[in-house]
């Protein structure tokens, strides 16, 4: 894993603990991130993942100059989804996969 996906994975984990989230899973990939938490019931999936691309994009952009060449770090999709029926050990053991584990 490069500088920038350890700093990226650094301050996704660093906002999680700061709003209470419970990183369950964190997958990197070159074009995309798997990630599993446990949030507050008020938090709305969309909010988590907003303030999550806000944060890295704008710390990474500074510390990584060569970043502020793209367009932007981050796409507007993702997808989000409750683990209501589906066990969090099933969740996991698919990110698992994604990275190659």
């Amino acid at each position: 894993m490069g500088d920038v996906a350890k700093e990226c994975r650094r301050l996704i984990e660093a906002k999680c603990r700061e709003r209470g989230w419970t990183v369950l899973e964190l997958a990197m990939q070159p074009d995309h991130v798997h990630l599993f938490i446990r949030g507050w019931p008020t938090d709305a999936a969309a909010d988590i993942v907003k303030e999550c691309k806000a944060l890295t994009s704008h710390q990474l952009r500074k510390r990584y100059p060569q970043l502020r060449r793209l367009p932007s770090l981050w796409t507007r999709s993702y997808f989000a989804s409750t683990a209501a029926n589906v066990s969090a050990d099933t969740i996991q053991r698919y990110i698992e996969a994604q990275r190659g584990v």
